[in-house]
């Protein structure tokens, strides 16, 4: 099965909130995603830790996708989901950790 593309996500509701579509594409992703003082890679490990924290399942697959694509290794992530449950919570992990499964399974 093809993983869904960022841009479909936001096609998805753009009818709904094209403002936030829109803030979406040219501040976050355009803007912050971009500034030179902290590489995708780390600005990945931070998305996906906070999404995980915060219980935010349905925006984790894109941007455990996401952070697979700028460079985070499977472990690494297996290494946030773990360290996380200390901090966040077993339940939080181990939501995560399903995620992660099906999000690696999609990709292999």
């Amino acid at each position: 099965m093809a993983k869904p593309s960022a841009t479909a996500s936001r096609d998805a509701v753009r009818d709904t909130v094209p403002k936030l579509i829109d803030l979406s594409e040219k501040v976050l992703f355009g803007d912050v995603w971009e500034r030179p003082n902290l590489k995708k890679r780390d600005r990945s490990l931070i998305v996906v830790a906070t999404l995980i924290a915060l219980g935010r399942e349905r925006q984790l697959p894109g941007h455990l996708n996401r952070a697979l694509d700028n460079g985070v290794t499977k472990d690494e992530i297996s290494e946030i989901i773990t360290h996380l449950a200390f901090y966040a919570g077993w339940p939080a992990a181990m939501t995560a950790a399903q995620i992660a499964k099906q999000v690696f399974a999609e990709r292999d």
